[in-house]
């Protein structure tokens, strides 16, 4: 029997529970993982409030980061071994492949042998928001040299993910954020440029720091009635990724910004990029290097035990946090 994380009703924090449950075997092209770190999301706060896009089925596991050490590998599976140190990239399946927990089976093909620098807690902490800021900018938007790109909700592990991504292709970062309270932090970790929303008018601020051209990207999770602004912050011919919608007020359509822009809004998740056999490996060699070189290094908000999952939840429900929070198990 193995300690895991389930939840038998859609609620707060206060719906996980740590159970003793038998863990099968992993399938034919599945590893089984000895977890010792947990990366926390929001798409499990999501899940867990019954926001997300998979329904639950009743009890739940839940979870899509963790690192560890290989346990056993299922019949088909080759180029992984037992004891070896890996991460998961996030699967197709928050709750088939759950990783709250001492143990958990993964498909094979989201496994990675992450370099050996990092600790469990800092390979724990990768995927999710590597693999999504990557995604949207290199994959889809082709930032590079020169390009001004706007990254909302800037404090979150995607945003300051995205900082590092922008800088290793030479692009110029600008960080919005609702106050000033966290404006050196954010310079800290990698913006250029930091406009508090509430505080500053978006789109004068982003027209003066690019001379008057307007950013050619937007990374958005918010939505909302930012996305007026942020279109209207737009290059001609820019591009927004839509990657989640935090904002609880509707989102207006910006009609004559894109019209006028000849702009792109698309939505993205990072499931386009997992499920498709060769933009994933592309995504692992791109974080692989950008790990070893240090360009890439995830920053780490708090900390805690298994057995404090609620209290890690509604940490990461406060917004308190500049970075990824990590579960030990």
């Amino acid at each position: 029997m193995s300690r895991i994380v389930r939840i038998h009703e859609y609620g707060d924090a206060s719906v996980l529970r740590i159970e003793d449950v038998e863990v099968p075997a992993p399938a034919a092209d599945e590893v089984q993982i000895a977890v010792k770190a947990i990366g926390i999301n929001r798409a499990e706060v999501m899940f867990r409030n019954h926001a997300y896009l998979q329904e639950a089925e009743f009890p739940s596991r839940l979870g899509y980061e963790a690192a560890g050490t290989v346990v056993t590998v299922g019949a088909d599976v080759t180029g992984i071994a037992e004891g070896e140190a890996v991460s998961v990239i996030p699967p197709l399946d928050i709750a088939r492949w759950g990783t709250y927990g001492e143990v958990a089976n993964v498909p094979a093909r989201v496994v990675v042998k992450h370099p050996a620098a990092l600790s469990f807690e800092e390979a724990a902490a990768v995927w999710m928001q590597y693999v999504t800021a990557w995604g949207a900018l290199v994959e889809q938007a082709k930032l590079g040299e020169g390009d001004f790109v706007i990254v909302t909700a800037a404090s979150s592990s995607v945003g300051l993910a995205a900082f590092q991504i922008a800088r290793m292709v030479g692009a110029t970062v600008i960080a919005t954020t609702r106050t000033g309270a966290k404006r050196q932090d954010l310079i800290d970790a990698g913006a250029h440029h930091v406009v508090a929303t509430e505080e500053e008018d978006l789109v004068a601020r982003v027209m003066e720091i690019t001379d008057g051209q307007g950013a050619r990207v937007v990374l958005d999770p918010v939505g909302g009635p930012l996305l007026e602004l942020l279109a209207a912050s737009m290059a001609r011919g820019g591009i927004l990724l839509q990657y989640g919608a935090l904002s609880d007020k509707p989102t207006p359509f910006p009609l004559f910004s894109v019209l006028g822009k000849s702009l792109t809004l698309k939505g993205y998740i990072y499931s386009e990029i997992v499920s498709d056999d060769a933009a994933l490996d592309r995504a692992k060699a791109f974080i692989v290097a950008g790990l070893e070189s240090g360009a890439l290094k995830p920053r780490i908000a708090r900390t805690f035990p298994l057995d404090a999952i609620q209290d890690a939840h509604r940490f990461l429900e406060s917004n308190e946090q500049i970075g990824k929070v990590v579960v030990t198990v």
